[in-house]
Formats: structure tokens, sequence, C-alpha cells
């Protein structure tokens, strides 16, 4: 039985995401391929034209919400129950005779890819199970088991992916009770769980495979009984806390993975979120809860854990007012109310502020010193009410082997760590950090060799209203500021940067990366010695 609560009207309560997951079926249905002699029979197509075994495990789970909801127009319908079975046979015929299927954008005959799948399935085959559609039950069974007995061998191949196939086999489990699935989760869990003092994963990924992790962790406590598993999620979304802005998106500068330096919210968080926000009574995250709600709420996830409905606590402000070191992580997080600022290290983005709507999404430099003077600071530390990073480094020239030895075609850049260095060169590269009454004070120095170029880079927001700024050279994108201050204007939300600094135009010296970054540039240049300090004003 459905609890009585599922009926709620409440934005966020399946009153209206009953209606959002019959829509969404009723749009799947009528792109469903239906014609028997389609090679992507009971499949779906994507915007890209690909048919993929993701997008018809996922529209299953859809379709199984639709149909066994009560409040559904779709409940019990046999052309529903009939697009079911069409997808549970896409899914089988896509899959391999190890029982792994392909992610046809990377990966093939996937492991992972599969418990990803099979994490979303298994929702869907208890649902029906739990309802006693044991005919429903029995069309997915045959892709579940054959997924199951490849998990208790597969590999995988990033940190993550553990979690994802002990979660998969834990539902499994539930299912159909195989003491291999046990076997093997506790062979990958005897690894311990890879989060560290700062409450990051292994990844570090704030907006995707932190939330992997923690959806994946809670889903085997749940399952198979294991409260211990909590802990490192309730780690994980405490820091998460921390690494808000005034809008609730996501840092995300620190990622090693593809979220970084992407807009991004805590979508994929929603599921713990919500749970530790009722099962803790934690008020913190019961209001991040509700802003998720309108947006990720599941009506297959509220069916399949009903104490998601139960009474929740009252909502408390999150963390707004605070400067926190994660040493760990090698970052330095700022909130003064809208104004959000990250300092970073072992990164090529140094600083990025958000204020309100206006932001400043990377600051990064580099100095044309044998294109290796990326600046990525290291030892960041603190002092003065500030905190500073550095980076040194030395290069010169190599000199002839003595006595002489012959190098191998190929073989130069093997030999050069034993040659003789000579007219050596040497870089010092700084930043300090200080949070002032009206925003920060960033200061970049280099020195050591004289007369080195220095290209600073400040990144906006695509589309980001810019004044102040001059014209970049015909061949750089973007703009210059070469003396006095700009401003960022979104609405009534404002950041003033400058003094400006232009002594060259030669901007994409070597060496100068800009990762992912699709952000809109603005350059000041400079010479070493250098000694420059750029102030960010906010509000």
């Amino acid at each position: 039985m459905l609890p009585a609560t599922l009926a709620g009207g409440r934005h966020d309560e399946p009153g209206e995401l009953v209606e959002r997951t019959v829509a969404a079926a009723e749009r799947s249905m009528a792109k469903q391929f239906t014609d028997p002699a389609s090679p992507d029979f009971g499949g779906f197509p994507q915007p890209d034209g690909l048919v993929t075994a993701e997008t018809t495990g996922g529209t299953i789970l859809t379709f199984v919400a639709a149909y066994l909801h009560p409040e559904s127009k779709l409940r019990g319908s046999a052309v529903l129950a009939e697009r079911i079975r069409m997808a549970a046979g896409h899914l089988n015929n896509l899959q391999h005779a190890d029982g792994f299927i392909d992610l046809l954008i990377t990966n093939f005959d996937s492991p992972p890819d599969t418990a990803f799948l099979v994490n979303i399935v298994a929702m869907a085959a208890h649902l029906l199970q739990r309802a006693g559609q044991r005919e429903l039950f029995t069309v997915l069974e045959p892709f579940l088991r054959k997924a199951g007995a490849g998990l208790t061998i597969g590999g995988v191949h990033t940190p993550n992916h553990r979690w994802v196939v002990c979660s998969a086999l834990a539902q499994l489990h539930e299912l159909f009770g195989e003491a291999a699935y046990i076997r093997r989760i506790d062979q990958w869990l005897a690894e311990g769980i890879d989060i560290d003092a700062d409450g990051q994963y292994t990844e570090r990924s704030p907006s995707i495979y932190n939330a992997v992790c923690n959806r994946s962790l809670l889903t085997i406590a749940l399952k198979l009984k294991r409260p211990e598993l909590l802990e490192p999620v309730r780690k994980n979304l405490q820091t998460m806390l921390y690494l808000l802005h005034a809008n609730q998106d996501v840092v995300t500068e620190m990622s090693t993975r593809q979220d970084r330096n992407l807009k991004a919210d805590m979508g994929y968080h929603w599921f713990p979120v919500r749970y530790l926000a009722i099962h803790d009574r934690n008020g913190q995250l019961e209001t991040l809860a509700r802003h998720l709600d309108p947006r990720y709420a599941s009506l297959a996830t509220l069916m399949e854990y009903p104490e998601l409905l139960q009474p929740r606590p009252e909502p408390a402000p999150l963390p707004d007012n605070y400067v926190r070191h994660f040493p760990v992580t090698g970052i330095v997080r700022y909130r003064r109310g809208k104004s959000s600022a990250t300092l970073l290290a072992d990164n090529y983005l140094v600083f990025a502020l958000h204020h309100g709507d206006a932001a400043i999404t990377s600051v990064s430099f580099a100095s044309a010193f044998f294109g290796r003077a990326q600046f990525i600071g290291s030892k960041l530390g603190g002092n003065d009410g500030g905190y500073q990073m550095e980076q040194s480094l030395a290069w010169g020239y190599f000199q002839p082997f003595t006595p002489p030895r012959h190098i191998p075609a190929g073989m130069w850049y093997e030999a050069v760590r034993e040659r003789q260095r000579t007219q050596e060169c040497h870089l010092k590269q700084s930043v300090d950090l200080v949070q002032t009454n009206q925003g920060f004070r960033l200061r970049i120095r280099a020195s050591g060799t004289d007369r080195v170029p220095v290209s600073i880079r400040i990144g906006l927001p695509k589309g980001t209203k810019v004044e102040g700024c001059d014209s970049a050279p015909p061949d750089i994108e973007g703009s210059t500021l070469r003396d006095g201050y700009a401003t960022v204007s979104v609405g009534n939300d404002k950041i003033r940067f400058g003094p400006g600094l232009y002594r060259h135009s030669f901007i994409h010296m070597r060496g100068l990366l800009t990762g992912n970054l699709t952000d809109t540039p603005v350059y000041l240049t400079g010479l070493t010695p250098l000694d420059h300090t750029i102030e960010f004003l906010a509000g």
C-alpha cells in the first residue's frame, strides 16, 4: 500500500509530481519505436539520434511510476503496460552476453555503466514487485539477473564506480537474494570509503560524482541496513553547505571531473539531502531540500522510499558568513551575505567571486617564462588576515655530455635530466588575498628574471554586461582593462574590479592554460618585476 501522504498537494509533493510524471510518460510514449521491424523497437531516440540503454531504463522507471501511482490517469493502463514490455525487450536486445551494456558516448561492454542502469531498472522492478505486479516484474527480471551476474565479477575505472556497483547489487539482493551479490559488495567496501578530512570524495566533483557517491552509499545503507554508511554522506553534505553561492549554485572550480568550472547546483544530491534532512532532523539540509524539491523531486523515489514523506523538520539558515579553509582540498571559501568567493591552490584558476547574480568566474595568470609559468600556487597559508600562495620556477640551457656520449634518435628528452644545466633563470610568482569591508584585494607578484611578459586573465560569464573595458587586439577574444575600474552588472548586482594594467598585447603566451573555461576574458598585462593589486568590490 502507498502511504496516504503520497496524495499531498504541496508544490514539492506527488500532487504535482504525478502530473509531471504522467506528462513525461506520454511524451515518451509518443517517441517510442513501436514498429517490430525497427532495429530500435521498444527504444527511444535522443536528440542526437542515438538510441541508448540508459534512456530506455530511465523511461521504464517513469512508465512504472505512472502505471502504479493511485492518482495517475495512466494507472493500470494496458497500453502503458505494453510499452513497458517493449522497453524491457529493447534492454534485452542491447545487453551483451556477459550482462553488460554500452555507453555509446564513451564506454563499451561497460560494467559500471550497467550498474548505473541497474540502479534505475531495479527500482522500477521493486515497485512492481511490491505492488504485486508479477507479470511486469517478470519482463524486467532477465535483464536484471544477467546484469547482476556480470556485476559480481566486472571491473570499474573511476572511484565512484565502486559504490555505484555496490548500490546496484544491494538493490538486486533485495529482489533476488543472491549471496554472490553481498560477497561482491563486501569485497569493494573492504577498500574503505574514499572520503578525506575535508569531506571530499576522491574526484572532488561537487555537482556530479559527490552526489553519485552519496546516493549510492545511502542506497546501500538502506537496502542492507548498514547505517554506518550514512556517515560519509553526512560528512560530505556538511562540507557542501560551505560550497554554496548565495543562489545555492555550487562551487565547481576544484573538481577533477567534467563539472569543473561549470555552473551547477546540487540537484543530483536531492535524494540524500532530503533523506538526511528528515532522518537527522537537520534544518539546514531541510532548507536545501526545499530549494531542490520543485526541480528535482522524483515521484519514483518517493514511492520507493516513503520515509521521504515523513514529517519534515523546520528549515534553518544555511551558513552565509564565514571564512573556511579546506587544507586537503586546497581552497579557502568566503561568504558574506550575497558575496561568495573561492581561493584555490594547485589549480590554474586562482580566484572566483560571486555577488548575487554578478560573477567573476575565474582569475588566472601566466608569465612567458620558457612556456611553463602558468601560475599554479602551492603552500596555501594565512597571515595578517589573508591567505597567500607561491610558485618558484627555474629553467635554463643544457650542455653537451662530458665525456661525449651517443644519444639515440628520439631519446633527447629522456637524456635531458642527466645533462649539466647552465644559464639558469629563476621566477617566483605569488598571490595574496585579503578580504576587505567591500570585497577583496588580490595581489599578484612575479619577479626574478626581468622583463618577462605577464598576462592576467579575468573571466566573466558569457553575456555579462561589463563597462569600463577597452577593446582587445584583433585576434583576441574578450577585452582589456588598461586603467581604471571595470564594472560587471547583472540586474542590481554589481562587481567592480581594477585598477587596470596594460604594458603589452602579448596575451596568449605559450603556457597560458585555460582548461575548459568558456567565460569571456578581460586581460591585464605587465612585465616582471610585477607587483599589481586588483580590487574586487562587491555591491
